[in-house]
């Protein structure tokens, strides 16, 4: 006999009254990734939004090639390309005020170039410095955030205090499909919903979490169905699809702004390079998959739609593609200078004030330093 089967024995079964703190339709997402592009709908979508929307996915795309091929010439340590997401990238750093702060993963550095951070800036962390390579309060970009998942709870923070300040600001955080199975991610959005913070999450699902599907990550009917669960509306749409990534971000922003709450988003994408220049992607995915994503291009999607509205031409297509050129040369121009580094610099930003350990390490640094600059000097 167990202990619930003794007479007598507390039972928790809910009282007559009992009701749910929260209606869960209203909640739910809907059944199918939301789309825009290649439906009726289209026709009402700004011709200026669909023309800049465009103009950033095509220097996206060149940016991601680019800062790949950087990779590959030892400019950068590593490089997690955003390639077939842009359309992700480039809605979260459209949408939101100058006044917003972004909170980015390290595969969001085109959200942070599209949101106006320079691209050099952007892969500075990536290049190996010691630094994030902006200041985060001037450019309203959280440093890129390598550990899954936790620039998360910051978001929420930032954003919860920015309420309890009066301060009309939303926090828009992104992450990926495996940050999802992170602590971080749950922690996030519990506290969001709890203190009715204004913040936007966007996952973005791009099918693996390195090499780990999606399936072999949870049995959620979607991700954005997990929302639910925590007290906050949850949608799903089509994550190339830009225009339609855009309004339903957009949408999100507005109502953290009026006071609403938080959103969680799920963005269905697709990652078409690997995971980063240290992945070989051919061994957990087949090409045909790849291919088939590949016919489903965000730009290619865009550009459809564009010339249906007489939006765009040849001529209109051939002056995006050049203004991405542009982007790209002064990018290699300027990433194929070599950085100049002080040493010295290893000791700033550790503490407020220097430990005794600190004082004395520097100390020896600086002896050394000095040192090799006297034999140096002694050879010429």
């Amino acid at each position: 006999m167990t202990v619930l089967e003794q007479p007598g024995a507390y039972r928790p079964t809910p009282p007559p009254g009992w009701q749910p703190r929260v209606d869960a339709a209203p909640l739910l997402p809907d059944a199918e990734p939301y789309r825009l592009l290649g439906t009726a709908a289209a026709a009402d979508i700004s011709p200026d939004l669909l023309i800049r929307l465009h103009r950033e996915l095509v220097r996206g795309r060149r940016y991601n090639t680019q800062a790949t091929a950087l990779t590959r010439q030892g400019r950068l340590a590593v490089y997690p390309s955003s390639t077939g997401q842009e359309a992700c990238q480039v809605a979260a750093g459209l949408v939101l005020e100058d006044r917003d702060w972004l909170f980015p993963s390290y595969r969001d550095t085109l959200a942070a170039v599209v949101r106006g951070l320079d691209p050099v800036d952007a892969l500075t962390l990536l290049r190996g410095d010691w630094h994030s390579g902006y200041d985060p309060h001037t450019h309203r970009v959280a440093p890129l955030c390598t550990p899954l998942a936790t620039q998360l709870p910051h978001a929420v923070g930032l954003a919860h205090a920015a309420r309890l300040k009066g301060d009309d600001v939303v926090a828009l955080a992104l992450v990926g499909d495996g940050g999802t199975s992170e602590g971080d991610f749950h922690e996030a959005l519990n506290f969001a919903a709890v203190w009715h913070a204004p913040v936007v999450f966007l996952v973005q699902n791009n099918g693996f979490a390195i090499s780990v599907p999606l399936a072999k990550q949870t049995a959620a009917p979607s991700l954005a169905h997990k929302a639910v669960g925590y007290g906050m509306p949850g949608r799903l749409v089509d994550g190339n699809d830009a225009a339609a990534v855009h309004e339903v971000l957009a949408e999100a922003v507005r109502r953290a702004r009026a006071g609403g709450g938080p959103t969680l988003v799920e963005a269905v994408t697709y990652r078409i390079e690997a995971h980063t220049n240290a992945d070989d992607a051919t061994r957990y995915r087949p090409d045909s998959e790849v291919e088939a994503w590949r016919a489903h291009d965000p730009i290619a999607l865009l550009e459809e739609a564009m010339r249906d509205r007489h939006l765009l031409d040849d001529e209109g297509a051939r002056a995006a593609r050049e203004s991405a050129e542009r982007l790209a040369a002064d990018l290699r121009t300027r990433m194929h200078q070599d950085p100049v580094l002080d040493p010295m610099a290893l000791f700033e930003h550790v503490y407020a004030d220097r430990t005794s350990q600190l004082r004395e390490q520097a100390a020896q640094l600086r002896a050394e330093l000095d040192a090799e600059a006297a034999d140096a000097g002694k050879g010429e």
